[in-house]
């Protein structure tokens, strides 16, 4: 689940090539690919990073408050969807990591909070190749997986990219 160290240096890069003021993580687990990001910004920038899970967050916040940009990152014990647009911000960069089953609409709120020029990148694209066949019975990560990457290759509003990195990692340009 933790992102591996290549994939937290493309985080790093590509958020230093978008310059953004903010950054919105979706899932922050134990805070790695926050702290990837988190180095891009500048002094005056912030992170929100968005987790429902409890022990993971406690994890997070331990880690994150020993780093240097402990003052820049924002972590709320909420669900993103609820939470990210009542900030009232715009997001140069939006990181979605969170639960499978919510990416569309994850999709949809980076849309409606990233301006133009804005990156979203979304991980676990691939789904360990499970995203290429038809899903078991009940398999709803899979299944909005599947629709979350149709959304992403259908939308002549965006450039994007899927790298083969890990397990799948979508790069999405905002026209």
């Amino acid at each position: 689940m933790l992102s591996q160290w290549r994939q937290g240096l493309l985080l790093q890069l590509l958020a230093t090539l978008a310059a953004p003021d903010d950054i919105l993580e979706v899932g922050t687990f134990t805070g790695y690919s926050a702290l990837c990001l988190a180095a891009a910004l500048p002094p005056r920038g912030a992170l929100h990073t968005y987790d429902v899970d409890d022990e993971a967050l406690e994890i997070a916040r331990a880690f994150i408050g020993q780093s240097p940009q402990a003052a820049q990152v924002k972590v709320h014990h909420q669900n993103a969807l609820e939470g990210a647009p009542l900030l009232g911000k715009t997001f140069g960069l939006v990181f979605i990591d969170g639960d499978k089953r919510e990416y569309p609409d994850y999709y949809r709120m980076a849309l409606s909070l990233t301006p133009s020029g804005g990156l979203i990148i979304a991980d676990n694209v691939l789904w360990s190749g499970k995203i290429l066949t038809a899903p078991r019975s009940g398999d709803k990560h899979t299944l909005a997986l599947q629709k979350f990457n149709e959304m992403v290759r259908s939308d002549t509003g965006v450039e994007k990219i899927m790298l083969p990195l890990r397990d799948g990692l979508t790069v999405i340009r905002k026209k």
